[in-house]
C-alpha cells in the first residue's frame, strides 16, 4: 500500500492504543481522586467569545499572544480556550444560585499556539480542580494534599513548591522594581527552575532596571540556601503586601504541618506563576527525580476573576489547581510505563467455529469478562504468539470437538495450566 504524505498540524499528535490506554488510566486515577474530595464534574465549551478569554482577569498579555482566534459565519470574534480557569469563572458568574463553597473538576482539551517541547503541545489536556467560597488557606492546603495523593496513586514522587504573590510583590518593591515593571519582572523570575541565573539576569537587564535593583535581585537569588518564611520576618514593616503575604504563608504552613505533608512542600520565594490572574498563594508541582524540569501541575488563588467578569468589584474567594495530562503521560513514557498491555483478559481462538465463538464471548462478557474473538482466521500457533506478545492472560481454543463434548479449556498463559469449563452445546449451535 502506498504511503500517503499526510502530517499532523504542528503541535498536535495522534495517540496510538498503548499511549491512549495509559492516558485513560491517568485520567481515571485523577477523576477518582477528585471525586473522593467532594468535587463535582463540569464541562465547558471549547469555543468562547474572544472578549471573555481576553478579559484583563484572564491569562495576561503573554498567554493572549498564544490564543487561537477565529470567526464564525456570523462574523463573531471567537477563541479556543487556552485553559479551563476563565471558562469556569464564567460559569460561576452566570450561575449566582450555586451553593457555596462550590468544588468542581473538569478534564478537557485546551489550545495554545506556543513553543513545543517534550510533553508540551499546542493541543493538550488539562485536569483542573477549583474551589469557590473558602477564604482561609484551608482550600489551598486541601488542593495540595489532593495533588500529593493523586501523584502517589500514579506512582510519581513529586515536590510542591509554593509562594505568595503578595509576598513576591512586596519583595520586589523592597528591591526597588517600579510598579509598571512588576509583572514583566515576574514573568522572568517564573523561569528560575528552567534557565540559569545568568540568563535570567540578562533578561532583567533588558528591562532597564536600576543597577542597585539588579544587584539586590541577584544577591537574593544566590542566597537560595537561606530561603525560609522566617527569613522575611522583620522585613515586612511598612510594606502591606509583604505583611499580608507572610500572614497567608504562615497560615498555609500551619495546615501543611498538621496534615503531615510539609516535608513534600517547599517554600520558594521567587516562584512567580507568570499569569497575572493570581492574587495570593501560588504553587507548582515538580517530579522529584528531575526527569522533567518544567512543572507537571500548578495553580493558586485568584480572588478577583469572577467579580471582574461580573464587573461588580465583588471578591469571590477562589483557589484552583491544574495538572497537565500529556506531560504526566510523558513522565510515564520516560519511566517505561507505556507499552504493550492487554486490553482484554480472555482471547478466544475459533477453529472453524467463529459464530459459536462469538456467542460464547457474549456469555462471558455478561459474566464481566473482557473478551476478544480472533476473527481474521489466524492459525492457532500464530494466534497464541499474539496472545503471548500482547500479554493476554487467558486463552480459549474453540473447535468442533469442544462443541460436541460440551466443554472448553481456559488456558492461563502465565502458568500454562488449564481449567475445564462445561458449556451447554445447544446454546452454541
Amino acid at each position: 500500500m502506498r504511503k500517503m504524505d499526510y502530517q499532523n498540524v504542528k503541535g498536535t499528535q495522534d495517540y496510538l492504543p498503548d499511549q491512549e490506554d495509559a492516558k485513560r488510566t491517568i485520567r481515571r486515577t485523577l477523576e477518582d481522586t477528585f471525586t473522593a474530595y467532594g468535587c463535582r464534574p463540569l464541562e465547558t465549551p471549547i469555543l468562547n467569545y474572544t472578549e471573555l478569554m481576553a478579559s484583563k482577569y484572564a491569562g495576561g498579555a503573554e498567554i493572549l499572544q498564544e490564543m487561537y482566534r477565529l470567526t464564525d459565519r456570523g462574523e463573531r470574534d471567537l477563541a479556543l480556550r487556552y485553559d479551563l480557569t476563565i471558562p469556569f469563572a464564567k460559569v460561576v458568574a452566570m450561575n449566582p444560585s450555586l451553593a457555596m463553597p462550590f468544588k468542581r473538576y473538569e478534564i478537557g482539551k485546551v489550545f495554545r499556539d506556543g513553543p513545543i517541547k517534550a510533553g508540551r503541545y499546542r493541543e493538550f489536556i488539562q485536569c483542573d480542580v477549583d474551589i469557590v467560597g473558602v477564604e482561609s488557606q484551608a482550600a489551598e492546603a486541601e488542593l495540595m494534599m489532593m495533588a500529593l495523593e493523586a501523584f502517589q496513586k500514579l506512582e510519581l514522587p513529586v515536590e510542591i513548591q509554593f509562594n505568595n504573590r503578595k509576598l513576591l510583590y512586596g519583595l520586589l518593591q523592597q528591591f526597588g522594581v517600579p510598579e509598571e515593571k512588576l509583572n514583566r519582572v515576574l514573568l522572568v523570575l517564573d523561569k528560575m527552575e528552567k534557565v540559569s541565573v545568568d540568563a535570567m539576569m540578562h533578561e532583567l537587564v533588558e528591562l532597564e532596571l536600576a543597577e542597585n535593583c539588579l544587584a539586590d535581585i541577584r544577591s537574593f537569588i544566590e542566597s537560595k540556601s537561606e530561603w525560609t518564611i522566617g527569613y522575611f520576618k522583620g522585613l515586612e514593616q511598612g510594606n502591606p503586601d509583604l505583611q499580608q503575604g507572610l500572614a497567608e504563608l504562615d497560615e498555609l504552613s500551619s495546615y501543611l504541618v498538621r496534615l503531615d505533608i510539609v516535608d513534600l512542600c517547599r517554600f520558594n520565594p521567587f516562584l512567580a506563576r507568570g499569569l497575572e490572574i493570581y492574587t495570593g498563594t501560588i504553587y507548582e508541582i515538580f517530579l522529584e527525580d528531575g526527569t522533567i524540569r518544567s512543572s507537571i501541575g500548578s495553580g493558586g488563588r485568584y480572588d478577583n476573576a469572577i467579580g471582574g467578569l461580573l464587573k461588580s468589584g465583588q471578591t469571590f474567594s477562589t483557589v484552583g489547581i491544574s495538572f497537565g495530562l500529556d506531560v504526566i503521560l510523558y513522565a510515564f513514557e520516560q519511566s517505561g510505563r507505556v507499552g504493550k498491555r492487554a486490553t482484554t483478559d480472555l482471547y478466544i481462538i475459533p477453529v472453524g467455529t467463529i459464530p459459536e465463538a462469538m456467542k460464547l464471548a457474549v456469555c462471558l462478557r455478561k459474566a464481566g469478562r473482557r473478551v476478544e474473538v480472533e476473527l481474521s482466521g489466524k492459525k492457532v500457533n500464530k494466534a497464541m504468539e499474539r496472545a503471548n506478545r500482547e500479554q493476554i492472560p487467558e486463552v480459549i481454543v474453540l473447535g468442533e470437538n469442544e462443541l460436541q463434548n460440551g466443554f472448553f479449556d481456559i488456558k492461563d498463559m502465565a502458568s500454562g495450566k488449564t481449567t475445564r469449563v462445561k458449556y451447554p452445546v445447544g446454546s452454541l449451535m
